[in-house]
């Protein structure tokens, strides 16, 4: 993987939540620390404070740094001259607008999980504070640093695919198969809002088909079900999309498909060709030109494009995946901070940002709106 800047330093990054009986958080962790880009030196790991403390040793964080609440992090981190760069947030859902506000206000970068929040107005608020900031906010839409869907958003912006008519995605697991867990928060409407799987996992699709495909999805029409007795929340969406440019599209998400363990895919479809890429078997894309036979891309290949060089840490052959995947976003978000530091020209970066986030909070109130009301078409606005 090529990186721009060479800095004398580590970047100092603090978490929020993510501690011990939690995988995202490791997960984050992982990222981060995957390219030497990141040290993690700060945290407030959890609402127990005694599972914060020994989280925070097990990640050899040092005791002073090892907060018992977000805010005191907050306060605490931007008095000292040696400050975290940048927060990670991967808390559940209702308490992601909260601590970013905290911490947006004494000047942090922030990378939030999704979604961003539980409200539109929360969102609102979120994209407003950091423009008032000043400061760069990432949204951890995982799947978009994944090189081969890399790769296949840059052969659609190439054009290699014509005038795309037509795309499909889906998101579906077997997580929530049997009757609710009271344990389990993102059937809670009180901590993960008043949407289910649209807003675990359903927020990936619609980000993966916009940002693969470069359109934007302008009205949808959506029927959201609870079919698991004792589940709260929708735990099953089927939707259909309608394009910027006249395009059509298909999005299922579902939580209750035994033998799906982490069914991420998408097929596009233009006038000059395929492609079809699946996250269980994330280093190959499949593309089929029109009237020939279906070629498949691996990644680390000899397809000399910035998409097949950039992204990648292994030779060919060896496989990369979900956590390569996210530390490409950790390396991207690095790059674009110490370019901010160093005052540098605006880039654009392929991260997801806040306003992805907000955006993503709009498809979902899109597709509850649109389920409430006979599942006829409603907008899908794009502020």
């Amino acid at each position: 993987m090529s990186l721009g800047n060479h800095p004398a330093r580590r970047l100092r990054l603090g978490m929020v939540g993510g501690g011990q009986a939690g995988n995202i958080g490791i997960s984050h962790r992982t990222a981060a620390l995957m390219d030497g880009r990141w040290d993690l030196v700060a945290g407030a790991l959890s609402r127990d404070p005694d599972r914060a403390r020994a989280s925070a040793a097990d990640w050899l964080i040092a005791p002073d740094r090892a907060y018992a609440g977000y805010a005191e992090m907050a306060e605490a981190e931007a008095a000292r001259p040696d400050r975290i760069d940048a927060v990670t947030i991967c808390t559940p859902n209702s308490s992601h607008h909260e601590i970013a506000l905290a911490f947006l206000r004494q000047g942090f970068h922030i990378i939030c999980d999704k979604p961003l929040t539980t409200s539109l107005d929360k969102a609102a608020e979120l994209v407003a504070a950091t423009q008032a900031a000043g400061v760069i906010f990432a949204v951890t839409h995982t799947y978009s640093g994944f090189p081969m869907v890399r790769m296949a958003r840059e052969m659609i912006a190439n054009k290699e695919l014509g005038q795309i008519r037509s795309c499909a995605v889906e998101y579906v697991s077997q997580y929530q198969t049997e009757l609710g867990n009271p344990d389990d928060w993102q059937n809670d409407p009180e901590i993960s809002g008043p949407l289910g799987v649209v807003a675990g996992t359903g927020t990936h699709a619609h980000h993966l088909a916009e940002f693969v495909t470069g359109l934007r999805v302008t009205e949808l029409s959506a029927d959201l079900a609870t079919l698991v007795p004792d589940h709260r929340l929708d735990d099953h969406a089927s939707m259909h999309l309608r394009f910027e440019n006249g395009a059509r599209g298909h999005l299922w998400n579902t939580t209750i498909a035994p033998g799906n363990e982490n069914g991420l895919s998408i097929r596009v479809y233009g006038s000059k060709g395929g492609l079809r890429w699946h996250q269980e078997h994330p280093n190959q894309l499949y593309y089929t030109p029109l009237n020939a036979q279906t070629v498949i891309l691996s990644r680390g290949g000899f397809q000399q494009t910035p998409a097949a060089r950039a992204w990648t840490r292994v030779p060919s052959g060896s496989p990369e995946g979900y956590l390569e995947a996210f530390a490409n976003l950790y390396s991207e978000i690095a790059e674009a901070i110490l370019a901010h530091q160093a005052g540098g020209a605006p880039h654009q970066w392929l991260f997801p940002t806040v306003q992805d986030g907000a955006r993503g909070v709009r498809f979902m109130f899109a597709a509850l709106a649109s389920s409430q009301d006979g599942s006829r078409f409603v907008p899908l606005p794009s502020s």
